[in-house]
């Protein structure tokens, strides 16, 4: 009995030291500075540039998921092939993408 309160006894403690406390300030925090412009056009154009040069397959399946907001299974009825192929295409999709945004000088 008295081994069991003493983990419930450091498990307590252990829990209270792991919490963040509240913090309340009257203070609001900073905005953060809007994007130019600029850069989100540049950033679009490098985008639409990298998903030209994916083949159809890839730039299909990338276009579905991500910018359509489909499900894989709502992708494989739209593309007509089966989820495992949406899957496959996406992990190939985003590799072949990476390395084409690496080509046009896009570093993370």
């Amino acid at each position: 009995m008295f081994t069991t309160a003493r983990n419930l006894a450091i498990d307590a403690w252990r829990r209270r030291s792991a919490r963040v406390g509240e913090v309340s300030t009257d203070v609001l925090p900073e905005v953060p500075e809007m994007t130019d412009e600029a850069d989100r056009a540049v950033e679009s154009w490098l985008v639409a540039e990298a998903l030209s040069r994916l083949s159809r397959p890839h730039r299909e399946v990338l276009v579905e998921c991500f910018y359509q907001g489909r499900s894989v299974a709502e992708a494989a009825e739209q593309l007509g092939v089966p989820p495992g192929t949406v899957k496959s295409r996406t992990h190939y999709a985003l590799r072949s993408l990476k390395l084409v945004l690496e080509e046009l000088g896009v570093t993370q």
